[in-house]
């Protein structure tokens, strides 16, 4: 079986239209089963905004889950690679990239780890999984986890010039707005 990859742009969840919200949250659940395990990954969300962030993601998920049965587990950075192994889906939320990046680079083997399995990388999320990111807020460029064979641009604005061209120009540069949602099988 094929892994998805489902890259989202990132959004503020205050601000996203709500359709925009309602397709991301469907296209996560998608292809899966009736019984459906989803793990939940904060590792890049400031402390004081997970719990937020959980009740957020679980109201979004049961909205859109239609008669699915989801079960839900928050990840921990002591269990992490027995966590994806219970999950079908694997929820990298948000945040500040370069810190889920120190996380996720302490696990051995992530593409295996993922093979399989439905991985949503939302804003940093998504950047973690590309070969090479540009992120907008400290405006540096960042190497990945080199999962997926593409340079990655989120909350990206039409118009702007690609802060990756004279990066490996041979890789192509996936540019994600806000609120956009592109899938990839691997």
């Amino acid at each position: 079986m094929k892994t998805k990859f489902i890259l989202h742009g990132g959004f503020s969840r205050e601000k996203a239209p709500i359709q925009e919200n309602d397709k991301f949250f469907q296209e996560i659940l998608k292809d899966a089963s009736g019984n459906v395990r989803v793990l939940l990954v904060y590792f890049a969300e400031r402390e004081e905004m997970v719990q937020l962030r959980i009740e957020q993601d679980k109201e979004q998920l049961n909205k859109n889950k239609g008669l699915k049965n989801l079960h839900f587990k928050v990840a921990s950075e002591e269990t992490f690679t027995q966590d994806c192994a219970w999950a079908d889906i694997i929820y990298l939320h948000g945040g500040r990239t370069i810190k889920l990046i120190e996380i996720l680079k302490k696990y051995q083997n992530l593409e295996q780890v993922f093979s399989g399995k439905t991985i949503v990388g939302d804003s940093a999320g998504a950047n973690v999984l590309g070969q090479l990111f540009y992120s907008k807020n400290s405006k540096e460029v960042g190497e990945g986890l080199r999962i997926l064979p593409f340079k990655i641009v989120v909350h990206y604005v039409d118009g702007t010039p690609n802060p990756l061209a004279h990066i490996e120009p041979n890789l192509e540069t996936l540019f994600l707005h806000e609120y956009e949602t592109i899938v990839k099988y691997y």
